[in-house]
């Protein structure tokens, strides 16, 4: 009886082992693509909480923000260090095509002429989260209003 007792323990132990060898990379028992998904979800969650914070220009933290100032603070919170200006964050991001955009993702504007001079969080069915100008607060958007349809001017991310 002890050999069947010894062989199940070992055959145990091998299984184990056996599947802790085979966890993909990553940690924390993430399957492939999650870990990105778990940065989105923080940059959203963290868009989502500053809803109705001022508008402040240069701001960049949760007394006010201005649009890059409120991505930066985002993507810092899921660890991910932007550059300080929209129009510094549209060239290194990574650029996606519109329609691949997913939540967590960066959408730029072009206002006033000004290539990439706004940034807003895609948060899903067509809104994004940003911080508007002097005198508003942080707020979500419709890519369906005809104002930022026609000033979209990219997409990217940093995961």
């Amino acid at each position: 009886m002890p050999t069947v007792w010894a062989t199940s323990l070992a055959l145990l132990l091998v299984l184990t082992l056996g599947g802790c060898a085979s966890r993909p990379p990553g940690g924390a028992g993430f399957a492939a693509g999650e870990p990105a998904d778990a940065v989105r979800m923080t940059v959203v969650e963290t868009a989502q909480q500053m809803i109705g914070r001022p508008y402040r220009i240069g701001g960049d933290g949760p007394r006010g923000f201005d649009c890059s100032g409120l991505t930066r603070y985002a993507y810092g919170r899921a660890g991910i260090a932007l550059p300080r200006t929209s129009a510094a964050q549209f060239s290194t991001a990574r650029p996606i095509a519109r329609s691949d955009v997913r939540p967590g993702d960066l959408l730029f504007f072009n206002i006033n002429g000004q290539r990439a001079s706004h940034v807003g969080i895609y948060v899903g069915e067509g809104r994004f989260i940003h911080a508007p100008s002097t005198g508003k607060r942080v707020s979500v958007e419709s890519l369906d209003n005809p104002y930022w349809r026609r000033r979209i001017i990219g997409a990217g991310h940093y995961f």
